[in-house]
């Protein structure tokens, strides 16, 4: 029987989603949890990796388990044995060929900027605190100059494994909410550190060092150089999941 769940977990504490050797990985304390509901280790898949101190609104991971348990009873019990930094909100029996990261059609990430000049307790590890000028709509505007279907190469680290760069990007915006000023974008696939890469692309729209009509000649030039930095992994979540054969 092959369990999906569903998690959303504050990423600060942890190396990422994968199992690392040296380091606290979320993968790692899922499996704790899921072992002392199914009694057995089993190998757990996510939809995703996500680096040291990134966040998630939801994270979708599988695994298969000889063992039948209602998903509400595997949603209840694994939360008694996780920390309070991770939970499951939801679990569903999805076929034996459902994939958690292959059967993914698109993903969502938000990144937040506090766009303060004071320090809030509330929001310190949650969000990239920025203060100075932010035009709103100047960053809006940059920001749909990344849809459709582009080779991303300059919005990717350097040393990627990825091998074929082109993704398509469903929709971008960047909104302000008070004193947080979310970017939002979707597409069909990430590379390494990509949202991250247009986000500090974005600040540096914001400081009058890129123009928003620039955008389409940093991607067509698939030079990592030419785009902003890769902005602190603090304010980034993967927001949402999605799937095609599931009903959401």
């Amino acid at each position: 029987m092959r369990y999906l769940i569903y998690l959303k977990y504050i990423g600060t504490s942890y190396c990422g989603w994968q199992v690392q050797n040296n380091a606290l990985s979320v993968q790692t304390v899922v499996q704790d949890a899921v072992e002392k509901v199914f009694c057995h280790r089993p190998d757990i898949k996510g939809c995703s990796r996500t680096d040291s101190g990134v966040h998630a609104n939801m994270y979708c991971a599988h695994f298969d388990s000889e063992k039948e348990i209602p998903p509400r009873s595997v949603v209840l019990g694994m939360n008694i044995h996780l920390p309070d930094d991770v939970a499951v909100f939801d679990c569903k029996i999805v076929d034996d060929d459902f994939h958690a990261r292959y059967s993914c059609i698109e993903k969502e990430y938000i990144y937040l900027i506090h766009h303060s000049s004071y320090r809030d307790p509330f929001i310190e590890g949650r969000a990239y605190r920025r203060y100075g000028e932010l035009d709103v709509d100047k960053l809006n505007e940059a920001a749909q100059y990344f849809c459709g279907t582009h080779d991303f190469s300059a919005f990717c680290s350097a040393g990627a494994k990825e091998g074929d760069k082109t993704r398509t990007v469903k929709y971008a915006s960047v909104i302000k909410d008070g004193d947080m000023v979310i970017f939002k974008v979707c597409a069909d696939g990430f590379l390494y550190n990509m949202v991250r890469i247009m986000a500090g692309t974005l600040l540096k729209v914001a400081e009058g060092k890129i123009n928003p009509k620039d955008i389409p000649a940093i991607i067509e030039s698939k030079d990592r150089s030419k785009a902003g930095g890769t902005a602190p992994a603090v304010g980034l979540y993967l927001n949402e999941v999605r799937y095609s054969s599931l009903d959401e």
